[in-house]
């Protein structure tokens, strides 16, 4: 969610049990402003809150002016001071998804890695480190996790150039009422996987300038998202199956849309068995 309309955004969205204290939004108010500057970042969105056994990781995310490029990433356990996070790895990616169970809300602690091979196991005795995965790196994986899979824009929302750099586009306007209620109105703001299995006679229709992401129509499993009017029938919402907690708001006919995070930070891995 943008910084500068974070306040109007959670109202919205507010439906979902997503919520902040006076206090918490009082201080993202100016924090976040002061992380724009700071950072010189384009932009700042909040990204939502990830909660632990003994505290709340409080996720904010910076942009430049390729919103396609990779994002930096800051935590707070107050929404004043702020952490920047290392760049997610392939291998945070990998280690993360083994472990279960709650964070605990301590970045140092760490989390013993039991899946790890025999050979990478005496790789890390031998340069002296222990087979552990410390808390910083699964939160890193996790956000990384959750904007792959449910991390989504309305249709034209972005637009792709021929360098292949992605930008905001000036144009949009917002979707119809009758648009926003179709899964297929909305992408995933990651690399695409299902459009670039489509045959030639599959993307004649499609506009490379907007239509370059994966629509949600084909998740798997489907039924992995729910679509509400709310407000009154003003505002589209949609929620996440596969990651309880995500919420994504528009207003058709408007620019305003977001989305924001408040859970776990655990995947519900019994989706296929609720559909």
């Amino acid at each position: 969610m943008e910084a500068v309309s974070l306040l109007a955004a959670l109202e919205l969205v507010a439906g979902g049990g997503a919520g902040l204290s006076p206090e918490k939004r009082a201080a993202l108010g100016s924090s976040l402003l002061l992380l724009q500057r700071d950072y010189r970042f384009e932009r700042v969105w909040f990204w939502g809150c990830i909660q632990g056994v003994r505290g709340a990781y409080y996720i904010a995310e910076g942009l430049g002016s390729d919103r396609a490029a990779p994002r930096s990433r800051l935590y707070s356990f107050n929404c004043v001071e702020w952490s920047l996070l290392p760049p997610a790895t392939k291998e945070m990616v990998a280690q993360a998804e083994q472990l279960k169970g709650r964070f605990q809300g301590d970045p140092s602690f760490e989390y013993e890695y039991t899946e790890i091979n025999a050979e990478d196991a005496e790789r890390l005795i031998e340069d002296g480190k222990e087979p552990v995965i410390k808390e910083e790196a699964r939160l890193v994986a996790t956000i990384e996790q959750i904007d792959r899979a449910v991390g989504i824009i309305p249709r034209g929302a972005f637009v792709k150039t021929p360098l292949g750099s992605v930008h905001e586009n000036r144009n949009f306007e917002g979707l119809s009422l009758t648009e926003a209620k179709k899964l297929s109105s909305y992408f995933h703001f990651t690399e695409p996987v299902n459009l670039k299995n489509k045959t030639l006679l599959e993307k004649a229709d499609l506009d490379p300038s907007t239509d370059f992401l994966d629509s949600l129509e084909h998740d798997i499993p489907q039924g992995s998202w729910t679509v509400q009017l709310e407000k009154g029938g003003t505002v589209v919402v949609l929620r996440s199956l596969l990651w309880l907690g995500l919420t994504f708001y528009h207003v058709p006919m408007t620019k305003q849309y977001g989305y924001i995070y408040f859970g776990s930070g655990e995947k519900n891995l019994d989706l296929p068995f609720m559909i």
